[in-house]
């Protein structure tokens, strides 16, 4: 037992009042848990404990008990949710193989649905929004910070072999997410007006981009860069978000390693490379096993188990079950356990989430010359496009941030369309009455008398 294994335990414990009184709080410490992995930061009873579970406990328990509440939303994007829930439980029956099933994976599935869904019932207003998002960016920027630090202290001798743990344990899964983390913080930066966050922020968003390169993921160098594309080309002034797109990712790239350098060259030499070789044996046993079982697929988490049936040339490690028999790609791997209606469904979110970002997006354009929701809108087309491209190069169909970033962009949707809203009907704001909110110099949005914090504003386009 160590001191800091005592200090999570309390903060922890000490919180969960909190979390029953308020379970947005609660929603905020899970993320904590889920994506910082705080527990991991401790070597003693702390590491081992199921924080997570008992703070989701507490968070519903306390969302049941309130005499005021929300449901979660209804729309395409929670149907097609549930639907995923559904299917992949309802393909347990028609598992392929003698291995067990995969309850407790079922589980935790379940679980990451569940918390995606409930935060549409959670978060309801725009500062509630800001709140998760920041926490959520936080909690990658700090590795990204420590990790990025250490790799420039180092000349870029730094080999980050994996991440903290959980999800992102892998250090491919890490490098995928703090290149999702550069357009969150940058994008937050643009949408705060006080000067020492965005100064902050925007010193955080090249070191978690140098982060990526210290793991020496070539699929999360690909993500980065589909990120960074992004960003230029929203930018209010593309010329300028070029030249310094290209400036950033010149000196990004000098720092970077000769084992880097190495690791990228072999992208166009992959037929010599026996990992790229591997993906591509792993996505034809995909296809074979999607050709065997196209409904149901061959059951959740069941790839492995029955990899070398549907491999007619295994090598003499994979003879010896040895290695991980994985997808390598995650439209592939839900395809082949879930079966094609799963992935159908699953693109299906991602289409419906980037038509929402592009409809916002096309109205807030025509109200503003530049907006917090713009900005929100290019922070979530950027991650959701990385992770877009990197899962097709790693399992992650069950990640619990990609679906956690489909329910922040649909309560994006709605807070950003019923503010709109409240602009036509309450073009001016009395005290104590609704309306656009007023920005003040350097800090950022507010009501009269109100304390300063918060997002970026301008005034509707046209106005004075």
């Amino acid at each position: 037992m160590s001191l800091r294994d005592i200090i999570v335990a309390l903060f922890i414990l000490g919180s969960l009042p909190l979390c029953f009184r308020r379970p947005f709080v609660g929603l905020l410490l899970f993320s904590v848990l889920a994506y910082m992995r705080l527990q991991d930061l401790t070597w003693g009873f702390a590491r081992e404990q199921r924080w997570s579970l008992l703070v989701a406990t507490v968070m519903v328990a306390g969302w049941f008990a309130a005499r005021e509440k929300y449901p979660p939303v209804l729309s395409l994007r929670t149907g097609l949710l549930s639907f995923l829930v559904l299917w992949i439980g309802l393909g347990h029956f028609f598992a392929h193989g003698d291995a067990p099933i995969e309850w407790v994976g079922y589980i935790e599935y379940a679980k990451i649905v569940f918390i995606a869904i409930f935060t549409t019932a959670l978060v309801r207003t725009r500062e509630q929004l800001r709140i998760v998002v920041w926490v959520i960016a936080m909690s990658f920027a700090f590795y990204g910070v420590k990790d990025g630090v250490q790799g420039v202290l180092r000349g870029g001798a730094l080999y980050i072999i994996r991440g903290p743990g959980g999800m992102i344990e892998d250090n491919n899964d890490f490098a995928l997410v703090m290149a999702m983390t550069v357009p969150m913080v940058l994008h937050l930066a643009l949408s705060e007006r006080n000067p020492t966050l965005r100064r902050g922020l925007k010193v955080m968003a090249p070191l978690s981009a140098f982060t990526v390169i210290l793991t020496r993921s070539r699929g999360g160098f690909l993500s980065l860069g589909v990120a960074m594309s992004v960003l230029v080309w929203r930018s209010r002034n593309r010329l300028m978000g070029i030249l310094f797109g290209v400036l950033a990712a010149g000196a990004i790239l000098a720092a970077s390693p000769d084992e880097f350098w190495e690791r990228i060259r072999t992208i166009s030499t992959y037929q010599q490379d026996g990992s790229a070789m591997g993906r591509i044996r792993a996505w034809q046993v995909a296809g074979r096993m999607i050709e065997e079982s196209p409904v149901t697929g061959m059951g959740l988490r069941r790839f492995q188990s029955n990899y070398l049936e549907f491999e007619p040339n295994p090598t003499e490690e994979q003879l010896a079950g040895e290695g991980t028999l994985v997808a390598h790609n995650s439209y592939l791997q839900l395809a082949a356990e879930c079966g094609l209606p799963a992935l159908l469904a699953y693109l299906a979110l991602f289409a419906a989430s980037f038509l929402d970002i592009a409809r916002i997006r096309k109205e807030a354009a025509r109200r503003y010359f530049a907006s917090w929701m713009l900005s929100y809108c290019t922070l979530f087309e950027a991650s959701l496009l990385a992770f877009a491209v990197g899962s097709f190069f790693l399992n992650l169909a069950h990640f619990d941030l990609g679906y956690h970033l489909h329910a922040l962009v649909l309560v994006f949707g709605r807070v950003a369309r019923q503010e709109m809203r409240d602009e036509v009907r309450y073009p001016v704001r009395r005290r104590g009455g609704r309306g656009p909110l007023v920005a003040r110099k350097g800090h950022g949005f507010t009501s009269p008398g109100a304390r300063v914090r918060g997002f970026r504003k301008t005034a509707l386009a046209g106005e004075g």
